[in-house]
């Protein structure tokens, strides 16, 4: 068995529904994770926190110093977490999450957070590309209603059709309850 890290992936303020970029199902996502973050803390599974902030202080979200950058209670980092805070969607671009994934021994991670089509799908495709497999834990995730071209895609399509591209290539897709049970 491989060596398994978790990697909560931006589950900020900023996106609950007082903040300035409300997904859909963040509450129970957050609260998923949490379940997992406890699990992950009993067995020592080492967890790593990422944290989205802007680059701009005038950008509209994710400004630095704000509550919105702040991560959520539920899935606060305790004790030597790392937080890796990045700039960019994907995770591993100019951060150190991979060495703190290599320090830790890490051979694969299991992934929880928001959003599922933007920094979650990153984080994923990348982990993969790097030789990291990637597990999903896909009601431990969230994301938002999305537009294209005049069609509007409700949030619970837009994830479903990630959570199907990651099954069709790039990982395993699991709920909260059948990883605890595995």
């Amino acid at each position: 068995m491989k060596k398994r890290g978790l990697v909560v992936v931006d589950l900020q303020n900023e996106y609950l529904p007082a903040g300035k970029l409300p997904l859909s199902g963040i509450a129970a996502a957050a609260a998923n994770a949490a379940r997992a973050l406890v699990d992950a803390r009993k067995k020592g599974i080492p967890v790593f926190h990422v944290r989205h902030e802007s680059s701009k202080n005038n950008a509209p979200v994710f400004v630095p110093g704000t509550s919105g950058v702040e991560i959520q209670p539920a899935v606060a980092p305790v004790g030597d977490e790392p937080v890796i805070v990045k700039h960019f969607i994907n995770a591993f671009r100019d951060t150190d999450l991979k060495k703190h994934l290599d320090a830790r021994g890490v051979e694969e991670i299991v992934v929880v957070g928001a959003m599922s089509h933007m920094c979650v799908d990153a984080i994923v495709r990348a982990a993969v590309d790097m030789g990291y497999p990637a597990t999903v834990l896909h009601d431990a995730c969230a994301t938002m209603d999305l537009e294209f071209n005049g069609v509007a895609v409700p949030a619970a399509q837009v994830h479903a059709a990630m959570m199907a591209a990651f099954v069709f290539g790039y990982g395993t897709v699991k709920s909260v309850d059948e990883y605890l049970a595995a």
